[in-house]
């Protein structure tokens, strides 16, 4: 689909990760909705919005395993209700963008995707197309699905976008973090972590030497799931792929507008 853009914010962004109970950021989301206003404006692409689960996720599922599959009645409850917390924090997400004046529209991806042994398999698309061409802004997000290997898996942001980029033939990926793209080691911790422009095919091997997940409880790969997820889809596909700080202001409306910041991740 011509100039359309995949934005995933991460959970770490949007919720206050590492808070035991649900917490929105609603300071930062409110930011958010407005740069992504601002470049949304312009005219100039289409739009996808992922978020994550973050702290309305993460830690509910770590506890209750169901990541692993369901193999107990409490996992089945604790399966229902994770859903329900992401449910509720979509609903969050998008009434926030909806009142700065984006037309964003929940969208389940549970309801219609298929996983296997914790791998998306098969999402029907057509009804994320046909929303694209009304003139919407999907917002689907990070969820327990149906897995026909063990009965439950984590969909997550993170191969939602890539699979929907591929699908829908997407002009790129943005990825908004909590770090202005890969670094050498995490810059949260490290002051003297250095910084990965871009990444290839060429510097894979050694970026991996680098990147050993998240700093706080995240059942869906990290930031090495990430960059190896969209890695695939810039060698095969050509689309690239950029990771940003969305927590400093102006990164992710700069991103959607076309400024090379972050880390580009391309063929």
């Amino acid at each position: 689909m011509k100039n359309l853009i995949i934005l995933k914010l991460g959970g770490s962004v949007i919720t206050d990760k590492k808070s035991e109970i649900p917490k929105v950021n609603y300071e930062v989301v409110e930011r958010l909705a407005r740069e992504i206003f601002e470049a949304y404006s312009s005219n100039k692409f289409k739009l996808i919005l992922i978020h994550g689960a973050g702290s309305y996720g993460h830690q509910i599922v770590k506890k209750t395993g169901i990541d692993k599959g369901i193999k107990t009645k409490e996992q089945i409850v604790a399966f229902a209700e994770t859903q329900r917390l992401q449910n509720e924090l979509n609903s969050i997400i998008t009434k926030i963008m909806i009142d700065k004046g984006l037309p964003t529209i929940p969208c389940q991806a549970s309801s219609h995707a298929v996983m296997k042994s914790g791998r998306l398999i098969k999402m029907d698309i057509r009804v994320i197309k046909g929303l694209l061409k009304i003139g919407l802004i999907p917002v689907l997000y990070g969820v327990p699905a149906f897995d026909i290997e063990q009965k439950c898996s984590i969909l997550s942001g993170d191969q939602i976008a890539p699979y929907l980029a591929k699908a829908l033939k997407a002009n790129k990926i943005i990825h908004g973090t909590n770090v202005n793209g890969i670094y050498t080691s995490d810059p949260n911790l490290d002051k003297n972590a250095i910084h990965i422009p871009e990444i290839s095919e060429g510097n894979i091997d050694e970026v991996k030497k680098y990147l050993s997940g998240s700093s706080t409880v995240d059942v869906t790969g990290g930031m090495l799931g990430k960059v190896l997820e969209t890695l695939e889809v810039a060698i095969s596909y050509g689309i690239p792929t950029q990771i940003v700080n969305a927590l400093d202001p102006n990164n992710i409306k700069l991103a959607l507008l076309g400024e090379k910041i972050g880390t580009i991740i391309h063929k």
